[in-house]
């Protein structure tokens, strides 16, 4: 955790983080239209009123995770060198968030806590949370976008423009690689499809 925020600010961060996980694993164990927030607020040890100060429904709670993870995505992309070019910024930037992840999965690794494979299916197999998930990465390519276009050459024409193509084809590349990784057994590791996908997809904005 983040050692320059205060303890106030640590706290919230960890309760949010129980409460997400503890939908999570209900979820899982029970089923996404059984959990109740009821329940999440108890698997988490503390009230109904604490878990609405945090989340405004069970579908929030669940992809906590994936917002922390555009979040994460959008600072990584930012923190690239400036002479980094749109997609070579955007494939570093991936690259880090996913190490990170696999990083936190090995030293976190319990065998009651699914693992993210099981979480990306859980959201994948309920349309209520692939519509909440659909929307969130609207709001993220918008994003994107905006921090894109400071990378693109001003003199090639409308760059706005270009900009959201190009986080709208990165989007689209991050989905083919998930799904793949999803639906086929394989040796290799998301992080390794993913790389290749997104290799692929940049030939023509190289």
């Amino acid at each position: 955790m983040n050692r320059a925020l205060g303890l106030r600010e640590q706290k919230k961060l960890a309760t949010k983080a129980a409460l997400h996980e503890a939908a999570i694993r209900l979820a899982v164990r029970d089923g996404y239209d059984a959990v109740t927030v009821e329940a999440i607020a108890d698997a988490a040890g503390v009230s109904r009123r604490t878990f609405s100060n945090y989340f405004g429904s069970k579908e929030e709670a669940v992809l906590y995770g994936d917002s922390t993870r555009l979040q994460s995505l959008l600072d990584a992309v930012a923190a690239r060198p400036a002479e980094d070019s749109a997609w070579t910024a955007l494939r570093a930037a991936t690259n880090s968030v996913l190490r990170e992840l696999q990083r936190r999965c090995r030293e976190c690794r319990d065998e009651d806590e699914p693992d993210w494979l099981t979480r990306a299916r859980l959201i994948r197999s309920h349309p209520v949370l692939l519509s909440r998930q659909a929307a969130a990465y609207a709001s993220f390519e918008r994003a994107l976008a905006d921090e894109l276009v400071h990378r693109l050459p001003q003199e090639s024409g409308n760059s706005v423009m270009r900009a959201r193509v190009i986080a709208a084809c990165f989007l689209a590349a991050l989905r083919v690689g998930t799904q793949t990784w999803l639906d086929h057994s394989t040796d290799a590791s998301l992080s390794e499809i993913i790389d290749e996908v997104l290799a692929e997809a940049g030939r023509r904005f190289e």
